[in-house]
């Protein structure tokens, strides 16, 4: 199966449902230190309404806990702070409440640091250190409050340390698997794991069948907490290639490795990405990475977790900026490149595979309702080389049709890939809101990849009937670019 090395983390939906397992006993011998680094997290938001992309969905209301660090910050998801109006820090011993500010997000791993308005309000608090050194057999706590503000703490075993892919889908990272019958709690949205009293992992999601927990695991937030430091957060790196096992011999015959029979087949590499700048090819054999042997499966020996993939060296030990040699082979040719890491901004993807705390472009003509891709059409985005080998575009799509005079016939069309526009190629929003400035002997042709590949409006009726439709539908205003 061939995997996918774009090294960026994806946001993590952690909300635990259903009713979870009966309660287990407390762990023993846990100090007043563990019950005071948790805070409450109260948070309000709006998130943007991509059926209706001018108008936000209902408010929603989220409630947390928060792991308190040093500095006077709490360590959060990023799920939990997404597209919030208003965050609020509650101590949960005497109940005082503060609002709080978002000082440092990272949606693709699921991160968030806050930091109280009022600087003395987590003072007192003894703050959690981190310990990085979790491994196959450790048993870690599941750190609640109950309503009352006592700390109610589940134990669990981890049982597997591995590579694994977070919800965005774009990369694999570093996860801890841990088997634990963990409770509902209504403050359940971000979940500390601790050993020996300090902080080994935020809860990533739980399945109360199983009653299996993913967590993101302390060298990822150690990570992220050390790029926070920097005055430009610039996120976790990317190397912007595919590789698949070598296995097969006849594979590894076909692309004339000689000597040691080990390391990954380069299938796929993306333009203006690190590996691509690198020199690195199609067909070129990796064999080991930051001067760590790859083996057939595309796994190092890590002196703590023993074989893991190594896609680990390129996220929890590697930062953007940072130059990592990659020995390969080509053609049985051995070969170093230096490959310098970098970010991969979700704005550089064909179709961005999140879009959060801002609002959706967009463009209405006539009733047509005109978008750029969103994350579910990832084929565009995993083939975009191939299918967009220049780069820097965006798909637009005909998403929906609200029912108008101008788009009589058109009422069940949805999630057309828009080509043209009165004969001009498109490849953004901006490009389609040009080319609708210029009609076709009055009319403008608007062409599609789908079925029926043809739509043709009356400018003259688009623009006359163009206030009744924005006080039909509520549309504050017919587009929004940026």
């Amino acid at each position: 199966m061939q995997k996918n090395l774009f090294i960026t983390l994806g946001l993590i939906v952690v909300t635990v449902t259903g009713a979870l397992a009966k309660k287990e006993p407390a762990v023993p011998a846990l100090s007043t230190q563990k019950q005071l680094a948790l805070v409450r997290v109260n948070v309000t938001g709006q998130s943007y309404d991509y059926f209706r992309p001018w108008q936000k969905k209902a408010p929603f209301s989220k409630r947390a806990l928060g792991a308190v660090l040093s500095k006077a910050r709490v360590l959060v998801t990023a799920d939990l702070v997404s597209n919030q109006n208003y965050v609020e820090l509650e101590r949960a011993e005497s109940g005082e409440k503060t609002a709080a500010k978002v000082q440092v997000i990272d949606y693709e791993a699921n991160l968030a640091l806050l930091e109280p308005t009022e600087k003395t309000f987590l003072d007192g608090i003894t703050p959690l250190e981190i310990t990085p050194d979790t491994v196959v057999g450790d048993r870690l706590a599941a750190w609640q409050l109950e309503p009352t503000g006592a700390l109610l703490a589940t134990e669990g075993l981890v049982t597997t340390v591995q590579m694994m892919p977070y919800p965005i889908d774009v990369g694999q990272f570093l996860t801890y698997r841990i088997s634990i019958p963990m409770q509902y709690r209504e403050n359940s949205y971000t979940v500390p794991l601790v050993k020996n009293n300090k902080l080994a992992g935020l809860l990533l999601r739980y399945d109360s069948r199983s009653q299996l927990l993913d967590a993101i695991p302390a060298p990822i937030i150690t990570h992220f907490l050390k790029e926070a430091e920097s005055q430009n957060y610039r996120g976790f790196p990317s190397a912007g290639f595919s590789f698949f096992p070598t296995r097969d011999p006849e594979l590894r015959q076909f692309a004339g490795e000689k000597g040691k029979s080990d390391g990954v087949y380069v299938t796929n590499v993306e333009p203006n990405t690190p590996a691509m700048k690198a020199g690195l090819e199609v067909g070129d054999i990796v064999t080991a990475v930051a001067n760590h042997e790859i083996d057939q499966n595309g796994n190092y020996v890590d002196p703590l977790y023993g074989k893991i993939e190594f896609t680990n060296l390129l996220t929890a030990h590697a930062y953007s900026g940072d130059v990592v040699p990659f020995r390969i082979q080509r053609s049985g040719k051995p070969m170093e490149l230096k490959v310098t890491l970098e970010h991969r901004d979700a704005k550089d993807y064909v179709s961005p595979p999140y879009n959060l705390d801002q609002p959706p472009a967009y463009y209405v003509l006539g009733g047509l309702i005109f978008q750029e891709a969103p994350q579910r059409l990832v084929y565009l985005d995993h083939f975009q080389s191939e299918l967009f080998p220049e780069g820097n575009r965006r798909v637009v799509i005909l998403s929906q049709v609200l029912p108008a005079n101008s788009t009589i016939g058109y009422d069940d069309l949805s999630y057309l890939t828009v080509t043209k526009v009165n004969g001009k190629e498109i490849k953004s929003l901006g490009d389609l809101a040009e080319a609708v400035k210029q009609p076709i002997n009055g009319f403008i042709k608007i062409e599609t990849e789908e079925d029926p590949k043809q739509i043709e409006l009356d400018a003259a009726q688009v623009a006359a009937e163009a206030p009744n439709l924005q006080e039909n539908y509520g549309i504050s205003s017919l587009h929004r670019l940026d």
